[in-house]
């Protein structure tokens, strides 16, 4: 078993917030993330429906629990092929640099 250097650490932690930030916040994905939770059409405001997951909700919005289990799959698949885990990693840790730089510097909406 191999511990990553800091630098590896570094791409795998921000490879692993950008990951969480797709799957649990970001726009791009509401449509699959409504069908996982059967939301269906759901608009904010109206009565969540019937046959909601909310402990599917709870878990993919938690990064105490899917941010762990994020963080395992890419820690796992660099104990498998360290080289390759980073080259993947890399274009997800440069997004999550992009949006560290780009929210303090946004005008509140």
């Amino acid at each position: 078993m191999k511990i990553p250097g800091w630098w590896e650490a570094l791409l795998l932690a921000a490879a692993a917030w950008r990951v969480f930030q797709l799957i649990a916040r970001d726009d791009i994905l509401d449509r699959p993330r409504a069908r996982l939770l059967r939301l269906g059409d759901w608009k904010k405001g109206q009565k969540v429906p019937e046959g909601y997951r909310v402990k599917w909700a709870d878990f993919i919005t938690c990064p105490y629990c899917a941010g762990f289990w994020i963080s395992v799959v890419w820690w796992s698949a660099w104990q498998i092929t360290g080289h390759w885990t980073l080259v993947v990693a890399v274009p997800f840790a440069l997004s999550a640099a992009l949006v560290a730089i780009d929210k303090p510097l946004r005008p509140e909406d």
